[in-house]
């Protein structure tokens, strides 16, 4: 179509994005894991979202550090198939009592690790 569009009309202009956006589709094309768009992340941070204006002035740096943390490991759980309750029960209770030196003990608690115990997983 492109020889029969005139170039700065709006057809003109989608058809011209597409030839520039080209080598990204034919990525997506190749490669089943990619999503056709970012519904998946964008619902993931509508919470924070729809809250950014009552953490706009929080009091302390570390506090919003903090919290940050806390989403950040909430979400990651989410999208691993764990409920987060659980999730952050079990790391509560195992946290304080691990050697932080131990690296494969550290890597037994993150969320796709294969030993952590089935309360964790989300049963739906």
């Amino acid at each position: 179509q492109k020889p029969r569009v005139l170039p700065k009309s709006a057809f003109g202009q989608a058809i011209k994005y597409c030839f520039n956006q080209w080598d990204k589709l034919t990525v997506f094309l190749e490669d089943g894991r990619l999503e056709l768009d970012n519904n998946r992340s964008e619902r993931s941070i509508k919470p924070f979202v729809i809250g950014r204006k009552n953490w706009l002035f929080a009091s302390a740096a570390r506090g919003a550090n903090a919290s940050a943390t806390i989403y950040s490991i909430v979400e990651t759980a989410k999208e691993n198939g764990l409920n987060p309750f659980n999730y952050l029960q079990y790391l509560f209770e195992r946290l304080p009592n691990l050697d932080l030196g131990d690296q494969d003990a550290l890597d037994g608690l993150l969320p796709w690790s294969a030993t952590l115990p089935p309360g964790c997983r989300d049963s739906k």
